[in-house]
This record gives structure tokens, sequence and C-alpha cells, in this order.
């Protein structure tokens, strides 16, 4: 039968050495600390609802196909006269908060993951796809929810 073991007695069994290399490791990765950056922060049960009003300057870039905006980690595009797009920024490849649009997809520079408008990948580094968003235009007000 396996025990668990606590964080304390964890440290304790790797000894000053192991546990002075895990600290050094988890502080020194960017000074990020020990987080799990490939997890979603818009995912996870929680959903997003926003209202945006395009005739604010703010998001002035979606009155034109091709524009695309970031609010709360979710990147908005309009990808036609009547149709946008919405996708997590958060790249499935490596948890960086670093996707936009582009071209016509969805696109991370850190390694090149790309990403079709539906979420879906288009190529290796975008395998797992992203977290998609559903949209609504209502007049000059597009709602972003899911």
């Amino acid at each position: 039968m396996s025990e668990k073991m606590n964080r304390l007695e964890f440290l304790k069994s790797l000894g000053l050495k192991g546990a002075s290399l895990l600290a050094v490791y988890c502080a020194g990765s960017t000074l990020t600390g020990c987080i799990n950056e490939n997890v979603d922060p818009a995912a996870g049960g929680s959903t997003a609802d926003l209202t945006l009003d395009l005739t604010s300057s703010a998001y002035s870039a979606l009155n034109t196909v091709g524009g695309y905006v970031v609010v709360n980690r979710i990147v908005i595009a309009r990808i036609s006269q009547t149709q946008f797009a919405a996708v997590t920024q958060v790249c499935s490849h490596e948890g960086k908060v670093k996707v936009y649009y582009r071209s016509g997809e969805f696109y991370c520079p850190e390694h090149g993951a790309r990403f079709a408008t539906d979420g879906s990948g288009l190529n290796s580094k975008g395998s797992m796809g992203l977290k998609t968003y559903q949209t609504e235009l209502n007049g000059t007000t597009l709602r972003v929810f899911g």
C-alpha cells in the first residue's frame, strides 16, 4: 500500500542538495516559479462573457476584416464581413500567452504553432488545438462567450 507524502517530507527526502536544486529550478525559470503554464486560465469550468462596443476606439480593429484584439487573454478576430472568431491567447503547445491572428489563422510565434479559425491545429505544433469561444454580433455590439 502506498502512502502519500506531504511537501515537507518530500523535500526532506531529497536532502539539502536535492531541495536546493529544486528551489533553484523553480525560481530560476524566468522567475515564474513552479507553475503549470499549460493551464488555460479561461478553461476549467470558467466561462467568458464579454461585450465589446465596436464603436469604441479600443475595439476599432474589429471593424476591418483581418483585424483583431486581445481582451482578457482571448484573441478576437474579424474573419469576414459577418463573422468573428475567438480563441484563447494561451498556446496549447507550451502554454505561452502569445497567440495572435495573422493571414486568416491564429499563430503562436514561440515555436510556429498554427491554428484554424475554428481552433483546430494546422501543423504538428498546433495539433492540440485552441479553446474557442462563441461570438454573436448585434448591430455594433459583439458578444464573446462560452
